[in-house]
């Protein structure tokens, strides 16, 4: 007998543990380190990088066997329950670009390399796909609130040890003089993405205590702005729009084209006309072409123009995947040793998906990463409704960070995979079967329907 989700009477599994898992793996990682964050990037351009204790090694090992127990209980009662996947066309695409981009580059690139570790974002996918909605309502909870003892702890690092989360030495930002805010993320560009995935958590499922909630509110705010990560700004903005339009967008029509709304569309109109009358003044007021090209001349401005050095990274990507279209390079690629041998000690990645993925996995794995996200984006705007926009806003922060990152890497489980393991999340349980409950005197003894 099921429930209205079609899940298992009286289990939950622990889905919902998973994210907390990884992300409590980074915060411990980074408070291990005892890092300086103002001289980590000064170390990391000599070949240098964050200190790694030894402790480390082993709590990842332990977090990784929990990872890897928490999938198989979930695969395991999918499978005795003969329960279908909810959301087959997903299961499929997530296989194949897995395939594509992982297994086939390790064994045709040219650069072979097995790793057992490879599995991991497999099987932990695989996991994620057999969400339903209680299991969505319960892994986004668990994943709000993790988030906020990460920002909150950083946050007081800030006091107590100011160096490990703050670079002073930051000089890029539009904050002149303000330290960039890194927290217990890898890298502040990373926390910026942590924080508003947390907001994003929040507004669909905020804390019981209204305070608290506020509190949240503040907290992930602050941490976006002080960050000072350039593509968070841009991505919340957007993913706020896509939540306002999902949850309000169809009211606000039917008000504006409501004769006996009448006030409240001339509101709306007038604003409209305010905001762009104010574009326009600002391009014929002021002297954006002349403070432009003022920019340009700094340095700053001259490490823009060349996407703070991306290009010379892009050059050597498309050089590795000229030299092996089909299956590119291998795994390997960006490791320690390739990054010595072409002296860029600060090239982790392509800083591009698109790039990363076609010098990294050829042609299959490109055309595997298209596909994936076509997938990916009819499934987003189908579960936006049922979701409440968080589909949506999700692909929308995942697309955005792709332009720089790599947040669809799935060699093991990186700080990248968390927000896009959350969307799986989503779009699964967004498709998951409903069925009717029975009434209460027909329930077989010690069955519930899920919260």
């Amino acid at each position: 007998m099921t429930s209205t989700d079609g899940s298992t009477p009286g289990t939950q599994g622990f889905l919902h543990w998973m994210l907390p898992l990884m992300l409590g793996l980074v915060a411990v990682t980074v408070l291990l380190s005892g890092r300086n964050l103002s001289q980590m990037f000064a170390d990391l351009a000599q070949g240098g990088g964050m200190y790694l204790h030894p402790a480390v090694a082993w709590l990842q090992r332990g977090v990784s066997l929990l990872l890897l127990l928490i999938s198989a209980e979930r695969l395991v009662n999918h499978v005795a329950t003969r329960r279908h996947l909810p959301a087959p066309l997903l299961a499929w695409a997530f296989i194949a670009y897995w395939s594509a981009t992982v297994a086939a580059p390790a064994l045709f690139g040219s650069h072979p390399q097995l790793s057992h570790e490879y599995l991991y974002s497999l099987v932990i996918g695989l996991a994620a796909l057999l969400a339903t909605g209680p299991d969505r309502e319960r892994v986004v909870g668990a994943a709000r609130n993790a988030l906020f003892l990460f920002l909150l702890a950083g946050a007081v690092l800030a006091v107590v040890n100011p160096a490990m989360v703050l670079d002073t030495a930051y000089r890029q930002g539009v904050l002149p003089g303000i330290p960039r805010f890194g927290g217990l993320a890898t890298h502040p560009v990373a926390l910026g993405m942590f924080a508003q995935t947390f907001l994003l958590c929040l507004w669909v499922r905020p804390f019981q205590s209204r305070w608290l909630t506020v509190l949240g509110w503040v907290l992930g705010l602050a941490v976006v702005f002080f960050a000072q990560s350039k593509t968070s700004w841009i991505a919340f903005l957007l993913c706020s729009v896509a939540m306002l339009a999902v949850r309000h967008g169809a009211s606000v029509w039917r008000r504006i084209g409501d004769p006996r709304q009448g006030a409240f569309g001339i509101v709306v109109c007038l604003g409209a006309i305010v905001f762009v009358a104010g574009t326009i003044a600002l391009f014929l007021v002021a002297d954006l072409g002349g403070e432009a090209a003022s920019f340009m001349d700094t340095a700053e401005g001259a490490q823009l123009m060349s996407m703070t050095g991306r290009d010379q990274i892009w050059v050597v990507a498309m050089e590795e995947w000229r030299a092996s279209p089909v299956f590119g390079y291998g795994p390997g690629l960006w490791d320690d040793d390739f990054r010595a041998a072409i002296n860029m000690p600060q090239a982790t990645n392509a800083h591009n998906q698109f790039m990363d993925t076609l010098a990294r996995s050829g042609v299959v794995g490109a055309t595997a990463l298209v596909l994936y996200s076509g997938v990916l984006l009819a499934l987003s705007l189908r579960a936006a409704k049922a979701t409440g926009g968080l589909s949506i806003a999700l692909l929308i922060a995942v697309a955005l960070r792709s332009m720089s990152e790599v947040p669809l890497l799935m060699f093991g489980y990186g700080t990248e995979f968390f927000t896009h393991l959350l969307l799986l999340v989503t779009l699964a349980s967004a498709n998951a079967p409903r069925v009717a409950v029975l009434p209460a005197a027909a329930r077989p003894r010690g069955w519930r329907v899920a919260s």
